[in-house]
């Protein structure tokens, strides 16, 4: 039989018409390909030519309630290699590597010989010699800023570690809630009280121009308690709905206030604390506004530094250029710890299905280590987590590529086996580069990526997408902030006893016994 080209072109079209109607229940049920704008945090870093300097953003020393003197502390995280450091004592700013002996605060030195049973407020020479035996100098540069150096033992110069100005932990007699660090302007010290009172700093830090961050939440809204993921920050809890509605309206009051800490000093508190990141992104960024995420030390003593940190890509290591990379987000987050069940699972079962030797060394380490927690978690109790050994490198990001014609991110990363993303708190894609046309149906307002391997995890700052049928802004309710009723009965006594109290009297009657 023949075909003339009418009867073929009629044959081709039923064709096609069949097979449409064939897929249509699979064509409606597929991803759509939305016309995204994708918007990166770290769009004016130059991987290229930018150095990565690594940041402690929170760390004590006998200033206030920590157990070593600052020289100790200031040695130890140049030994661990960090650029960049803030010491954030309780109520205290930090002046500097050698000015700081001259702001000791008479209230702290009573709480350092309380906890410690010693005072020591030792600073910093401008020259002299660290106890590892290397020469070190103390530096200003013609910006101002101050840096720490030691000279190696081949006669070498180490890296320049430089000082964050005025870093602090306000609310100083703020007992186990309400602490906020802030840096780069002078406020807070020797101011006492702030319980329960995050609004205080936060506000006061932006009016002078510097930045705040929430610290480990998980401390105050007593997630860290739980057992299990479902169970932390759940909204159907009235006092967890309290809290996140409590630090989403910081947030949005308050621009310099950069987010949250996600993950600190060993993760045991912080574990559920990434749960909270991802609700406040959910609830947040439709108002136009993201939640950074910052991983510190929060080091009381010199064993736990170096167990959280964040990553700085600058094209100078100065205060000004720091101050404006953590404003836009240009930074990423990373631990050597991580305590969450769930997030361990699941990176365990990604590295399985992952045919690399990198993966399988951290398959190796996870899969003992989540038995190991599901059977502590079965009986009620928690304390295990991984620790990654800290002789291995950790994961790093080295360059973010984004495609907003092609709706895809890319990250390139060292020492990094399993690389996932997250949407709305859920893992929806595992692997280097994300088409986000692929996963449309899964995805809200944002997604940000986490990097894992030996030597622990990095996360991204969240990438917020603006397209058409995005999630939209949920009217604002007024909310009350009860804090302010707890800080009023709480630092009246406080102030009262400080002010009647002869404290310079005490500590002088207690160094000589020191």
């Amino acid at each position: 039989m023949k075909f003339n080209k009418f009867s073929k072109k009629a044959i081709a079209v039923a064709m096609s018409l069949a097979m449409l109607f064939a897929m249509a229940p699979m064509a409606f049920a597929a991803d759509a390909d939305v016309d995204y704008k994708i918007n990166n945090p770290y769009e004016s870093l130059n991987f290229d030519t930018f150095k990565a300097y690594k940041a402690d953003l929170h760390c004590h020393t006998t200033f206030s309630d920590g157990s070593n003197p600052l020289p100790d502390m200031v040695e130890r995280h140049y030994e661990l290699g960090f650029d960049i450091l803030a010491i954030t004592d309780h109520g205290t700013n930090f002046y500097g590597y050698i000015e700081q002996k001259n702001h000791y605060l008479p209230a702290m030195k009573v709480i350092s010989l309380v906890k410690n049973g010693f005072m020591d407020g030792t600073a910093l020479k401008v020259s002299g010699t660290a106890k590892n035996g290397n020469a070190y100098n103390v530096d200003f540069s013609f910006y101002g800023d101050e840096y720490y150096t030691q000279t190696m033992p081949d006669s070498s110069k180490g890296q320049d570690m430089l000082a964050v100005p005025f870093g602090i932990e306000n609310n100083p007699t703020s007992f186990n809630n309400a602490h906020v660090n802030s840096w780069f302007v002078e406020y807070g010290h020797g101011y006492l009280g702030g319980t329960s009172d995050y609004a205080t700093p936060i506000k006061a830090v932006q009016e002078l121009g510097g930045l705040s961050v929430i610290n480990h939440p998980g401390e105050y809204t007593n997630a860290r308690d739980e057992i299990y993921t479902a169970d932390a920050y759940n909204k159907d809890n009235a006092v967890y709905n309290y809290k996140i509605n409590m630090f989403e309206n910081l947030l949005l009051d308050n621009s310099t206030c950069i987010g949250i800490d996600i993950n600190s000093k060993g993760d045991a508190r912080t574990r559920f604390d990434r749960k909270l990141w991802d609700i406040m992104l959910q609830d947040v960024v439709p108002y136009g506004r993201n939640v950074l995420a910052i991983a510190t030390t929060d080091a009381h003593n010199l064993d736990i530094v170096d167990s959280g940190y964040t990553m700085h890509y600058l094209s100078e290591n100065t205060s000004a250029n720091l101050k404006a990379n953590m404003a836009q987000g240009g930074f990423f987050a990373g631990s050597k710890y991580v305590g969450n069940y769930d997030e361990l699972a699941a990176v365990r079962d990604e590295a399985a299905a992952i045919q690399t030797s990198e993966a399988k060394a951290l398959f190796d380490i996870l899969d003992p280590l989540v038995k190991k927690i599901a059977e502590e978690n079965a009986r009620g109790e928690k304390g295990s987590r991984f620790e990654a050994d800290k002789d291995i490198a950790a994961p790093l990001f080295t360059n973010v590529v984004v495609d907003d014609k092609e709706d895809t991110i890319s990250l390139e990363a060292e020492n990094a086996a399993v690389i996932h993303w997250i949407a709305d708190g859920k893992v929806i894609h595992v692997g280097s580069e994300i088409d986000l046309d692929d996963y449309s149906s899964q995805i809200g307002s944002y997604v940000r990526a986490e990097a894992y391997g030996e030597g622990g995890v990095m996360y991204t700052q969240a990438f917020t997408l603006e397209y058409d049928g995005a999630p939209k802004a949920a009217e604002r309710k007024d909310f009350y902030d009860f804090g302010q009723i707890i800080t009023k009965i709480c630092d009246v006594p406080v102030r009262f006893l400080v002010s009647i109290l002869p404290v310079n009297l005490i500590v002088a009657i207690a160094e000589l016994f020191a």
